[in-house]
């Protein structure tokens, strides 16, 4: 059987699974495939003939790789061509294995998209370490390291620590007060600084101290026990730390330094534009939800922008989750290709007689190691259970949802940990909009969710609870275009999809999509909102005075109120369906303003008459009346540049006709 040009090869992995060829044929629209008793082992002969011969493979075992990838060498194939699958644990060890046909095939069809590779940045280290201690854990942890290391000891506020031997490497002592950086480039900033006296006889003596001592080192093994150096210190590159009382860590912690010596790689993870970026403008603060909710400080202001580093970026896709613009997006995968793997999965499954599809995404090092338990100690997954594996829970954003739910599925759950690493504050904002949008458009509540287990049978338990919710009608749509593009889309073919569609659908605080309300009485169509719109929602008219909003637009980033001078502007978050949304709409437009000396048009009647209203008769220079056209300077603010000019080379303004000055206040006017 071929699927996307992959020859599949199939095991019953001797007769566990309980797999119908003839369905599975007909579920993948081809002809019966020839199923295998023990393909690593007894049939092994027939994966060399197959690899020899048929073109790229597509296996359906993931446990013996290294047997497939040795056959497929042998026969001088590419072990690298090879593409794995697992089905045993994923759906066919289950209770229900034997109505798991659909989901079988939907997972084979899976495998055999195309993966785009990610970008790497690179990391190189020397071996220069600080080891951050308080006692003679310190000092041991250095002096086992200290053949692989360039070893420094720091100690953090030491009591009587016994004098090294040997001065085999520096010990000193001194308090982080701050450290930056990354593997290969951490920056530290010491106060109570000091070296130890060499004639330390029963505990350490230090000599003078002083604040604000700075250093560099490649890597920082921290065994104070305390505060972390880092906000999120476990996705900080380079940065180990470990529970000094317990020495079994302390030795994983040692192995794991003893490595971080040479070139390493590590993902891009997000893509980031700075031109679609609405952090801020003309020194205005708009958007920060990125900043908010970045667990490593890896993004930071910059100006009208944001920066994101992406050395420290760990890859939790916070970012790209509540991003309304798609300036940060996210790249292990693409959003495209994500939602892609979604409209593969949920169109073979219904293709394959599948119904009322629950996605149970989940995040590899925690959901797996669940789902291959319960497969070998429980009943499995249920049939209708598909598992979607992703690299971080944290980086799915509405679109997911959106889409997944406009290609069928009933229910969308989220396998996380009782006891989560990750802050999942942008995770719980997302799934809130996700399910204001469901419940608004008649799909009802309790579409998108998160389920909390860390053992297989509370796993079980949790899966067994949920509704038996029929899934919606399912849109065939192609995923295109970049995040932004991508959530647009996909709220509309939900809403297409939808039992109860409404054309405008109210949204709550924060949410990136919305319309604006302005107060049109009064805006003077100054136009300052649209020089700072980074988006182009707010849009001028250069042939006349015209104030322009295209609603699809808006990101809601709050510049263009924060902007205006008039302060007429709020938000309204909404989502908008009909056609108007898509188009700019007329906001507001007025007659352009003649110059009263030569008729040219030039600014608004609005502008120019409050700029009248706040000079006229508040100020001695435009106090009195005309005597002739431009004789008084008020009329200069009705004409055009160029009668201005001529009005006031040809009058003059008496220096001395104003009031007197008030007397300036002396010491002696305080002495009386």
């Amino acid at each position: 059987m071929k699927l996307n040009g992959r020859t599949v090869l199939l095991c019953s992995c001797e007769g566990t699974m309980p797999l119908d060829a003839a369905a599975l044929g007909k579920a993948c629209g081809q002809a019966a495939p020839t199923l295998s008793h023990q393909l690593c082992r007894g049939e092994r002969d027939r994966l060399a003939r197959a690899a020899g011969t048929a073109g790229p493979l597509l296996i359906a075992c993931t446990q013996e790789r290294a047997v497939f990838e040795e056959t497929v060498e042998e026969v001088g194939g590419d072990p690298d061509a090879l593409t794995l699958v697992n089905i045993r644990e994923r759906a066919g060890w289950s209770a229900e294995a034997a109505a798991a046909t659909p989901k079988i095939a939907a997972l084979l069809a899976e495998a055999t998209l195309t993966r785009p590779e990610t970008p790497l940045v690179g990391l190189t280290s020397e071996g220069v370490a600080l080891v951050y201690g308080r006692d003679e854990t310190a000092i041991e942890a250095a002096r086992q390291l200290a053949d692989r290391l360039d070893v420094t000891v720091l100690l953090d506020r030491p009591g009587a620590v016994l004098p090294p031997a040997s001065t085999d490497f520096p010990v000193l002592k001194g308090h982080i007060r701050i450290a930056k950086g990354h593997l290969g480039a951490f920056e530290i900033i010491v106060d109570d600084y000091a070296l130890p006296a060499p004639s330390s006889r029963r505990a350490l003596a230090f000599g003078p101290s002083r604040d604000g001592a700075s250093s560099r080192c490649d890597l920082i093994i921290d065994l104070t026990g305390g505060t972390p150096l880092f906000s999120a210190a476990h996705k900080r590159d380079g940065y180990l730390r470990a529970d000094p009382g317990s020495p079994g860590a302390v030795q994983a912690l040692l192995a794991r330094a003893a490595d971080l010596v040479g070139q390493f790689d590590k993902p891009k993870y997000v893509d980031y534009r700075a031109d679609l970026c609405a952090h801020g403008r003309n020194r205005r603060t708009g958007c920060t939800r990125c900043l908010e909710v970045c667990p490593t400080g890896a993004i930071t202001p910059d100006g009208d922008h944001v920066a994101l580093d992406p050395f420290i970026c760990a890859g939790c896709g916070s970012c790209h989750a509540v991003c309304p613009t798609g300036a940060a997006s996210y790249a292990l995968p693409p959003a495209d290709t994500l939602l892609e793997r979604l409209r593969t999965l949920l169109e073979t499954y219904h293709t394959a007689g599948g119904r009322d599809a629950v996605l149970l995404v989940h995040e590899a090092e925690h959901g797996a190691p669940l789902i291959d338990l319960l497969s070998r100690w429980g009943d499995g997954l249920p049939a209708r259970v598909i598992p979607v594996a992703v690299n971080a829970l944290t980086q799915l954003g509405i679109e997911f949802f959106a889409a997944a739910l406009a290609y069928g599925a009933a229910e969308v759950r989220l396998l996380a940990s009782t006891r989560p690493r990750d802050d999942m504050l942008a995770t719980a904002k997302v799934l809130g909009l996700a399910e204001t949008v469901a419940s608004g458009l008649g799909y009802g509540s309790g579409r998108c969710g998160m389920l909390e287990a860390d053992d297989p049978d509370a796993l079980a338990g949790l899966l067994a609870a949920l509704p038996a919710r029929a899934g919606g009608s399912a849109r065939p749509f192609l995923p295109m275009g970049d995040k932004r593009a991508l959530m647009k889309l996909s709220l509309r073919q939900l809403h297409a999809a939808a039992p109860a569609p409404v054309e405008v659908l109210p949204l709550p605080p924060g949410a990136p999509f919305g319309t604006l309300d302005i107060n049109v009485d009064g805006c003077t169509l100054c136009l300052a909102c649209v020089q700072v719109c980074p988006t182009g929602a707010l849009s001028d008219n250069p042939e006349r005075p015209q104030l322009a909003f295209t609603q699809d637009a808006c990101v809601q980033c709050g510049l263009c109120k924060a902007t205006c001078p008039e302060k007429v502007i709020s938000l309204r978050p909404q989502l908008d369906f009909t056609g108007t949304a898509r188009s700019a709409v007329p906001v507001k437009e007025e007659e352009p303003y003649h110059c009263i000396s030569c008729g040219k048009p030039f600014g608004t009647r609005a502008t120019v008459e409050k700029i009248v209203s706040k000079l006229q008769g508040k100020h001695w220079m435009y106090a009195g009346a005309s005597a002739g056209l431009g004789d008084n300077p008020i009329d200069r603010v009705r004409m055009c540049a160029d009668c201005r000019v001529v009005a006031q080379a040809s009058s003059s303004i008496d220096p001395y006709a104003g009031p007197d000055r008030p007397r300036p206040r002396t010491a002696e006017d305080y002495k009386a």
